[in-house]
This record gives structure tokens, sequence and C-alpha cells, in this order.
């Protein structure tokens, strides 16, 4: 199958020979066809196996063939993304995708000045590109209309949830024109995501590539047990002992973030890191100096699990383990992309044994264990299983107490409030002392 063969027109074609396509993804091959027939889509697949291009495709092809010219502050097509880093990754392939277009394309985020975005959008944008917040930011100024939107697509709607932009999906829910094509992509479906999409979508065809909620087979993924404190020495020992030279490493928190890039430069290695605390620029800068690797090791918290496109990344670090299970699977995406084969290594500590039995739960294996020499913790992990289920250590039986005198007064099952019953194996003590009734008394 080719690209060709989809039905897709010449300067599509011409764009995909440019940048190296040649065959269809399995979601892109049954993603585009769906979306060029008018269907409303619900797709789910693994990350980095070409949503994109799956949803950007189609619907750059039917706004050159259809629809009048977009008017002044409005939009013809809306994407939706959870994060400014996806609405930038996305945009950057939809420009591509549409280099040999007469459309226009434009993405709006959170986090720099609204003013620029307002003027940008006086002469109107084909494909509008927007993280929710923004959107609603400029549609209640009156700098976007919506009335002429004829396609709307949410990417990675589950993550959108998690990020708690439930209240806003509501209220650009209320925004649309009812008559519209929706398109909904991502790589894992919660309960609530299927229920988002019984309310926005009307009938749609549902695809998935693969098995739902399991990571990428292309990243070998393994934990290593240790003790909490002792993560950040671990984590330079590994390094050094592996020789790491482009590692993305992902925290729980931006203080967790700022903290081990501290103790990383400190160390004279190159370092930065990306949160949400940061302004768009800085975080995009220390992006783009990882891509040209610039920098050797860049620390994220999870606005970077999603949108964050490099080639060739070899490994994934999980310094933390993710709060939402989910978001292991978007995690180490950020490596084994389009075919390549990536490494993805979790610091496990014994306070994250539940989050990482839900993790094993929801990609149906259990990881495999290797202990580093000299970094055995104290505090023992309990085992897990892709069943759920945490393997407590059985507990040593008690030896049991020598027996003495000193006219200790066992009581049977009861024992008075000063006195300890007789150690015996078979029967443990019971302290309790009857409570009485001390209110008053009834009159006879």
């Amino acid at each position: 199958m080719t690209f060709a063969t989809l039905g897709l027109i010449e300067p599509l074609l011409r764009a995909l020979e440019t940048l190296g396509y040649q065959t269809p993804t399995p979601v892109q091959a049954q993603a585009i066809p769906a979306v060029l027939a008018g269907r409303d889509l619900m797709a789910a697949a693994q990350t980095g196996t070409g949503k994109t291009a799956g949803f950007a495709l189609p619907l750059l092809q039917l706004l050159t063939l259809e629809g009048p010219k977009v008017a002044a502050n409005s939009a013809r097509a809306l994407i939706l993304c959870p994060t400014r880093e996806l609405a930038e990754q996305v945009h950057a392939s939809v420009a591509e995708y549409a280099q040999h277009l007469p459309l226009t394309t434009y993405a709006v985020y959170g986090g720099v000045s609204i003013n620029p975005q307002m003027m940008k959008l006086r002469k109107g944008v084909d494909i509008l590109v927007a993280t929710p917040g923004r959107l609603i930011d400029l549609f209640r100024q009156n700098a976007l209309k919506l009335n002429q939107l004829q396609t709307l697509v949410l990417d990675e709607a589950d993550r959108m949830l998690d990020l708690g932009f439930s209240e806003e999906l509501a209220n650009i829910y209320r925004m649309l024109p009812k008559k519209r094509q929706t398109l909904l992509f991502s790589a894992t479906f919660s309960d609530d995501i299927r229920l988002l999409a019984g309310q926005m979508l009307n009938d749609p065809l549902s695809i998935e590539v693969s098995p739902r909620n399991v990571a990428a087979k292309t990243v070998k993924q393994w934990v290593v047990p240790v003790d909490k404190k002792r993560k950040p020495e671990l984590f330079v020992h590994l390094m050094r002992k592996g020789r790491w030279k482009q590692v993305l490493v992902f925290a729980k928190t931006r203080n967790g973030v700022d903290a081990l890039v501290d103790k990383l430069q400190g160390l004279g290695i190159n370092a930065d890191g990306i949160h949400g605390d940061k302004p768009q620029a800085t975080r995009q800068r220390a992006l783009d100096r990882f891509k040209a690797s610039d920098v050797q090791i860049l620390v994220a918290t999870d606005v970077a699990a999603r949108g964050l496109d490099i080639e060739d990344l070899p490994l994934v670090v999980n310094f933390d383990l993710p709060i939402v299970a989910e978001d292991y699977i978007h995690r180490i995406g950020r490596t084994g992309r389009a075919g390549n084969t990536g490494e993805a290594i979790s610091l496990v500590c014994a306070d994250e044994v539940n989050m990482l039995s839900a993790i094993e739960m929801l990609t149906r294996q259990t990881l495999t264990r290797k202990m580093e020499p000299d970094f055995e913790p104290e505090h023992r992990v309990p085992d897990t299983d892709a069943s759920g289920q945490v393997v407590k250590k059985p507990k040593k039986p008690k030896k049991p107490k020598a027996s003495g005198g000193g006219g200790k007064r066992n009581l049977g099952k009861w024992v008075d409030s000063g006195e300890v019953a007789p150690a015996e194996p078979s029967i443990k003590p019971v302290r309790k002392v009857p409570v009485f009734n001390t209110g008053p008394r009834k009159k006879k």
C-alpha cells in the first residue's frame, strides 16, 4: 500500500516524498480513507505510530477541495492539544504537509503574550492548533469565531482530562457549531474518554491498531530498585557506567527537576530542565539544545511526556514513576519511535510500589528488575506483577517470650488495664478495659 492508493492529492504526495514518507502506518492506512469520507473517528494507536499524519493529511485535503475561503477572525479546522510542546509539534508537522497547498496554519497557547496571536487571527487561518485555555481566552475576547468551523480534532484527549481540562472541553463544546466532523486521536482510551467521545462524536468509526494501553514493543524496559535518597547517586553511577550520551529524564515535580539539574550541573554534567513554571521561550530553547545534542541530559516533568519528538532518542529514564499510570506509556514512547529501538529505565523506591503495580497492570507485563551492586535498597521494594497485586514478603514467626511469674493474674479474654497476660505462643494478649455507664441514674 502507498499513500497514492489512499486517494491523497498530488501536492500532499509531493510533500510526503520530500519528507521521506514511503508507506502508510497502520493507523494512517485506516484513518485517512475514513476522514476523507467525512466520518467522525475515534482512533487509538501507540505513540510514535504516525497519528498526526493520520488526521492532518486528509484534513488538509478536505480543506483544499471543499468550503469557502476563511473569514476574518475565523478558523475552518481546529486541532486541540493538551500542552504547548505538543501544539508546537503538531503545527510544525501540519505546516510541512501543507507546504504545497494554499492554506494557512497557526498555533496558539498560553505562557506567551496573547496580543500577537490576536493580530495573526485577524485575517483568519484555515487550520488552528490550540491549547484549550488559550482558545477560550481568544474566543471570549472576540478574537476568534468558530461559526465557520468544519472539523474538530482532539489530539491526546486523555491527557487533556488528566491535566484538568474537562471544564474547558465542555465550554468549547458549547462554542462549536453542531454540524461538524470530529476526530478523536489518542494513544490510550480511558472510560472517561469513551464517555467524552459519546458526547462529542456522531456515530464514530473506532480504530484500534494496537492492544489497548500497551507500551511499544520497540522499547526495552526494566526497573532498578533503590532507596529514595540514593536516586541521584544511582543515576550518576548508571550514566557513567553506560556512557550515556543523550538521555531524557522524567521527574515527578518541578522542584525535583530543578534539584536534579542543579546536582548534575554541579558535577560538571551538561544538563537542563523544562517544566510548567519556566517561560515558553526558555523551555523551547532547552528542547532545541537537547535536540542539537548541545545538552546531554534533559530533565522534565510530565508536561513533556507528550509533544517531544526527538529523532533516534536512545534512552528514557524515569527518575520518579508517574502518578498516572498512562503517563508511563507516553514517557517511554519518546524513544523507540518510527521503528527504532530504545530503552526505558525506571528507578523505583519502596514508596512507589503501588505506582509500579498500576503500570504493570496497565501494560499487562511484569517489568524485569535489575539490582545494581552497592545500591541494594535498605527499604525493600515489594514484588509486583501484571495482575496488579503487590506481593508482600511473608513475616517471620515471632519467637515466644519466656514465661515469667511475678504473680500476674490471667483473666482469660480480659486483662486488667494495669497488667499483662502471660506470654503464650498460641494466645495473643488483648488489652481491653470495660466501659461503664457513668451517666445519671434514672429515677425509679
